[in-house]
């Protein structure tokens, strides 16, 4: 028999969880704080939308660090070859790109967002905007309407709200004190794939802030990785420094600060780098020098200046490895609200294998809401929907 569902949030775990809740029968109503749904799932989708990655399956699915384990159900369930398919259904066609990440040949998130949203209506899933979930009243839940205050009672409820970052589009963590309140253990939000604050110089920062960095390879506790980052006003920031970015926030908490190693010759070994600049004229300048035997000028050969002052008196062999291992010094992650995703969230031990809470019976939850981190390279939106689905399957469990 039909069940009446209501799901809290309007993004793409709680917009999965209605597409299987709704197949099956059940009456789904979709509640979201914002006017109109999946508001970071388009900004994500600004620059070319990367919904998966296409590297062997066995290595996408250790990309959750301590999480990978509950995860895993949920992922088999939902692989990164099943969400292309579930795209191509919706009409969009995806491609490998050479870093591995998959996109839609259109680099748009609107055309499939839109797809998707009509097959859902097509289904009966009802949409109520600026419907703010503020608590409950016994197992109802109450909204904050445009029209007023608004209870709602359903067999079911998934809560898929999202972590902290980016509150603007809506994930702004409040729901965390409405479930602290009834008992469940949360862990506080922290910043993910998100920049570091460096103490540059007035003169750098005014230069080179928003000029990439190409062709480097950056070293920490997270391993080595090859590409290129961004100086920012602040710091530095962009894809490369993400992908060490859990690492370093957590040598920050630990230590107060962390350090970052910069290879800004990837292509060239130390020993051939010194023997290089070792034939340089000595009457040449420092710039040609460095030019000429290392291939460095521009932002590369000003981030050397800056992080060591006294580079240009160094010996050949000292300069190479300066070269090939220079530490950036980072002093804090940015903020949270600048943050492409966060950390923390419902602890796992307050989640059965349904992804239902143990404290509030017929309350699920999905996406960001969880405990779980990931690194950019569509691993945030695929486990996004994947643990929607997860929990989907288990409200259908736990409603036969």
């Amino acid at each position: 028999m039909s069940k009446t569902i209501a799901i809290v949030g309007g993004g793409p775990a709680g917009l999965s969880a209605a597409e299987l809740l709704s197949a099956a029968g059940h009456a789904v109503t979709v509640y979201d704080a914002m006017p109109t749904l999946g508001r970071k799932f388009l900004l994500a989708g600004k620059s070319g939308l990367n919904i998966t990655h296409a590297e062997p399956y066995d290595v996408f699915r250790s990309r959750f660090g301590a999480s990978n384990e509950r995860l895993r159900a949920a992922l088999d369930a939902f692989t990164p070859e099943d969400i292309r398919q579930w795209a191509a259904g919706l009409g969009t066609e995806t491609f490998v790109g050479s870093s591995g990440r998959v996109f839609p040949t259109v680099m748009k998130a609107s055309p499939l967002l839109r797809a998707w949203v009509a097959r859902l209506t097509a289904q009966g899933v009802v949409f109520r905007m600026r419907h703010r979930w503020t608590g409950f009243t016994g197992k109802a839940l109450v909204l904050e309407t445009p029209d007023g205050p608004l209870t709602v009672e359903a067999d079911a409820v998934l809560l898929g709200l999202g972590g902290a970052s980016w509150p603007r589009l809506g994930s702004d963590g409040g729901w965390v004190k409405i479930l602290r309140d009834k008992g469940t253990a949360v862990h506080p939000f922290r910043p993910a794939n998100c920049g570091f604050d460096c103490d540059w110089s007035a003169t750098f920062r005014d230069r080179f802030a928003g000029t990439p960095l190409k062709s480097v390879a950056l070293t920490s506790a997270a391993g080595r990785f090859q590409g290129e980052f961004v100086i920012s006003r602040h710091g530095i920031e962009g894809s490369l420094v993400y992908a060490h970015s859990a690492a370093l926030r957590d040598a920050i908490e630990a230590d107060g600060k962390a350090i970052l190693t910069a290879d800004l010759a990837p292509g060239r070994s130390e020993e051939r780098l010194a023997r290089d600049l070792s034939r340089q004229n000595a009457k040449a300048s420092f710039s040609t020098r460095l030019r000429k035997a290392a291939g460095l000028d521009g932002v590369k050969a000003a981030l050397l200046r800056e992080v060591l002052p006294g580079v240009a008196r160094l010996s050949p062999e000292k300069l190479a490895t300066a070269i090939k291992a220079l530490q950036l010094m980072l002093l804090r992650p940015r903020p949270i609200a600048e943050a492409i995703s966060s950390a923390g969230g419902i602890a796992w031990e307050e989640i059965d294998a349904d992804f239902s809470l143990h404290r509030l019976p017929g309350v699920f939850a999905a996406g960001e809401m969880l405990n779980w981190e990931a690194p950019t390279g569509g691993y945030l939106l695929t486990a996004c929907m994947a643990t929607g689905r997860a929990a989907a399957r288990g409200m259908l469990r736990t409603l036969e």
